[in-house]
């Protein structure tokens, strides 16, 4: 028995350190896995209403297709030009500060700061012009690798590709999954699948589209408030809102910063708190109960630790999957932690029970 452990534990390290040597060609891989995972269960549902599973997968590959473009069509260069408008406007933030916030600062903590600010100040407004051409060289730099790029367009390639066939054959992976796992580990790795199954629907589904929700509500909202970069900010706030409470914090403090500096008015923080608050109020209230509830559970430190180790382990790959794979362990950690609980190595008084009732 303890030899068969060590096999499993020198497999999983085996296994790991396979794919951590080819992490350069797995995002695409991981990209559709993520995107096929979403769509199985839309497919499944076409094929309860009679529809086969070359046509129901085919039917699904093009709404998230359809999805993907028009949101590329439509909000990319929306927030283009609100970036090219965000680096435009930032000498005369800085002029702002210099001219506004520092003589109060100077007379709060009597520090000598104008210099320091006014060097900043000089050295942006010198070489912020330079960006672009900065931009084109390196463009240029990395067109000249031919390699470099092709490898970039292939891997992009493979995602539609790959998609469509994991979805083509989803259930039929997972059969064969299942049927090779050992007959004795079959029903709680079953278990276990299940309850994975539940927490990762509710993250990959329901906790995107919370993000997604947040930020259309915190963009609409500051845009009908005329807060220029209302779409950008809104956006990275329902991105930062992964983390509990870490979007309403990033977005009231730059959506503020940002009116107060357009508009001059302390009133329009009142605007700005106002359309925050409301997007929490639809969190709690409506979002996080139909679409969450208590399946997730990830501490907001954990949530912080994982993406930050999967970044570290695994670059961009290691980010899209921190928190899928940090909600899946969470559950394995459950089941030993319930599993220890009721072992003699918790409570010995549990083995002498056991043999004094014992005939």
């Amino acid at each position: 028995m303890h030899r068969q452990w060590w096999v499993v534990a020198a497999c999983t390290a085996l296994a790991l350190w396979f794919l951590i040597s080819i992490e350069p060609v797995l995002m695409p891989f991981f990209v559709s896995m993520i995107l096929a995972y979403l769509g199985d269960p839309l497919a499944d549902r076409l094929e309860d209403w009679g529809l086969s599973r070359r046509l129901a997968v085919s039917l699904v590959f093009l709404l998230l297709s359809l999805i993907i473009v028009l949101t590329l069509l439509l909000v990319v260069p929306i927030l283009g030009r609100q970036l090219g408008q965000v680096v435009e406007s930032l000498p005369a933030v800085l002029n702002w500060v210099q001219q506004s916030v520092v003589p109060r600062l100077q007379a709060l903590t009597g520090l000598d700061l104008s210099t320091d600010i006014d060097q900043m100040r000089t050295a942006f407004v010198d070489n912020w012009k330079e960006t672009g051409t900065f931009a084109a060289s390196l463009l240029a730099q990395v067109s000249r690798s031919g390699l470099a790029v092709a490898a970039w367009i292939a891997n992009l390639a493979l995602i539609p590709v790959v998609t469509f066939y994991l979805l083509l054959d989803w259930d039929i992976l997972v059969g064969k999954v299942r049927a090779s796992l050992p007959r004795s580990w079959e029903p709680a790795a079953v278990r276990l699948a299940g309850e994975c199954d539940e927490v990762l629907s509710a993250f990959l589904r329901g906790q995107l589209i919370v993000m997604l929700c947040l930020g259309v509500i915190y963009a609409v909202g500051l845009t009908l408030l005329g807060v220029r970069f209302g779409l950008l900010i809104g956006l990275l706030a329902g991105l930062a809102s992964i983390v509990p409470y870490l979007g309403v914090i990033v977005g009231i403090s730059v959506a503020g910063l940002v009116a107060f500096f357009q508009f001059g008015d302390w009133l329009i923080l009142l605007g700005v708190a106002a359309v925050f608050g409301f997007g929490q109020l639809i969190e709690s209230v409506v979002l996080q109960p139909k679409l969450l509830g208590d399946k997730i559970g990830l501490h907001p430190v954990a949530v912080i630790f994982a993406v930050l180790a999967g970044g570290q382990l695994f670059g961009f790959t290691g980010v899209l999957l921190a928190l899928p794979v940090a909600a899946m362990l969470m559950v394995v950690l459950r089941y030993l932690h319930d599993h220890y609980k009721n072992s003699t190595l918790y409570d010995a008084g549990r083995s002498r029970t056991h043999d004094e009732e014992s005939p």
